[in-house]
């Protein structure tokens, strides 16, 4: 049986740089409007042929949303508790499938924001290798509060949203 220790400052300090202002590069970077996250493509993506799963890119494009709020400091807190500023789900995507990425391409997730109305964000996603489009999609996301009832985005997340809206 062994005994309990505590962390050494090597693990505290490597704890720390997983979360807070020093994990941000995990978030991805804004080029202008558009938010640009880097994925590579790992085994457990593709399917029998080499090529990545249609779903992934879903998933793929989810993590770009996600990282891209995050990193606008508009963050997913607690979706169990919900946050006062509301959150966003996704009630319509749209997605067009253009070419196929393989194992291990390394992928550019990239977003915008297309839109913005009273509790709804649209966003444009594509999925890009090498510079050229592989998915493209549409996603519309209401702004819930935690009952899952659609609400007004907040003045403090639409300030920060409204900047990169491309149709203003």
């Amino acid at each position: 049986m062994s005994e309990a220790r505590s962390p050494s400052k090597t693990e505290t300090s490597r704890k720390s740089k997983r979360s807070g202002p020093s994990a941000l590069p995990l978030a991805g970077r804004m080029e202008g409007s558009v938010h640009v996250l880097l994925v590579r493509v790992y085994y457990e993506d593709t399917d029998a042929l080499g090529l990545v799963y249609y779903a992934n890119y879903l998933k793929y494009m989810e993590r770009g949303r996600t990282d891209m709020l995050r990193l606008l400091g508009v963050g997913r807190h607690d979706p169990v508790a919900g946050d006062a500023e509301g959150l966003f789900v996704v009630r319509h995507c749209s997605i067009d499938f253009l070419g196929p990425a393989r194992l291990d391409d390394i992928l550019e997730i990239r977003t915008s924001v297309a839109g913005l109305g009273g509790a709804v964000l649209d966003l444009d996603q594509a999925v890009r290798r090498d510079g050229i489009d592989l998915v493209t999609g549409r996603v519309k996301a209401a702004c819930i509060d935690k009952s899952g009832k659609a609400r007004r985005i907040s003045p403090k997340i639409r300030q920060k949203l409204q900047h990169l809206c491309v149709t203003r």
